[in-house]
């Protein structure tokens, strides 16, 4: 296979040239990812699935407001290579069979950059 076949691999299929990944000339893929654009569409399906708290506490109605006081902090940390993600928070949820198994609920801002970088 030639390399203008696959050239990485992604989400378990070999990625093509001219995929989204690659479909904005002259940024980086890590400017992809922290564009306006993307930042915001992550934004609104973190809005939209809403979910519990991580354990830092902000809820997906705070993350907006929060982000316009601190995304400068935090988007110096994920250039630096620094930002370490919060632990996720342990529920335990109930099985509709019986029994119970065990959910991580990671922040919102973690949240957010995970759906930024999917």
């Amino acid at each position: 296979m030639g390399p203008s076949k696959a050239a990485v691999e992604c989400g378990g299929r070999s990625a093509r040239i001219g995929d989204s990944v690659l479909a904005v000339e002259g940024l980086s893929l890590w400017e992809q990812v922290l564009s306006p654009r993307n930042l915001g569409r992550a934004l609104k399906r973190v809005e939209s699935n809403r979910g519990a708290s991580g354990v830092g506490g902000l809820v997906t109605h705070e993350l907006r407001g929060w982000l316009r006081q601190h995304w400068g902090q935090v988007r110096e940390a994920l250039d630096a290579g620094t930002y370490q993600p919060q632990p996720v928070r342990r529920v335990v949820i109930s099985k509709p069979g019986g029994g119970s198994r065990n959910l991580g609920v990671p922040t919102v801002l973690d949240r957010l950059i995970q759906q930024a970088i999917a």
